[in-house]
């Protein structure tokens, strides 16, 4: 929990209530349904929700602003992302329910109102939004193609509406469609700990 302190030290009591409740909860639905890798969920608050929340580094949210997770699996990055930005709206979406399930359940334990969870495939959702994000779903020119027309042309964001990915590894391949439309940086940037040296964070306008 100290970690999230270190990078976001102006939260509120309450936010640092919510993230601080996330290990036990996380740790005990994952020993019934494997969200998270069982080696890793002593890293949970480095590798998954201050991972998440790289996001907030490139973008401070409006209030009101509309964001939806696409293959969120248990949470990521729209849990932690609802935690901070309470003040903007968020579906989660999976195609996998008992992932949806612990999400929901994790949701409900810290009392987030500002968050819809959806078992569904990101094709079936027909809302608009100003944001999708996403973590390691799948190659970014198959998520463009999926997301395309959730988003909005209506702007309230100092950053124009679009994907935003958090990725790992080599990405000059899934980026080359997108030269004139997408930027990716490293997560090295924002967060000094070994395991950001390989992440990125994309942004595509759409």
């Amino acid at each position: 929990m100290d970690i999230i302190l270190k990078y976001f030290p102006n939260i509120s009591e309450k936010q640092k209530e919510q993230f601080a409740a996330l290990y036990e909860l996380y740790a005990d639905w994952n020993s019934k349904i494997n969200v998270i890798s069982r080696k890793d969920i002593e890293n949970l608050y480095t590798h998954h929700v201050l991972h998440s929340l790289a996001i907030a580094k490139l973008i401070q949210f409006t209030d009101g602003t509309q964001i939806m997770d696409v293959g969120t699996g248990g949470g990521f990055p729209g849990v932690p992302l609802a935690i901070l930005f309470p003040k903007c709206n968020f579906l989660l979406v999976d195609s996998i329910g008992k992932k949806i399930r612990v999400a929901t359940e994790v949701s409900n334990a810290i009392g987030l109102e500002n968050i819809q969870l959806r078992h569904c495939r990101a094709e079936e959702v027909k809302e608009k939004f100003d944001f999708v994000v996403s973590r390691a779903v799948m190659p970014l020119p198959d998520l463009v193609k999926i997301i395309r027309k959730n988003i909005s042309k209506e702007q309230r964001n100092a950053l124009p509406n679009g994907l935003i990915c958090l990725k790992g590894g080599n990405l000059d391949s899934e980026l080359q469609p997108f030269k004139k439309t997408a930027e990716a940086d490293d997560l090295s940037m924002y967060f000094e700990e070994e395991y950001f040296k390989t992440k990125k964070i994309v942004y595509v306008l759409i």
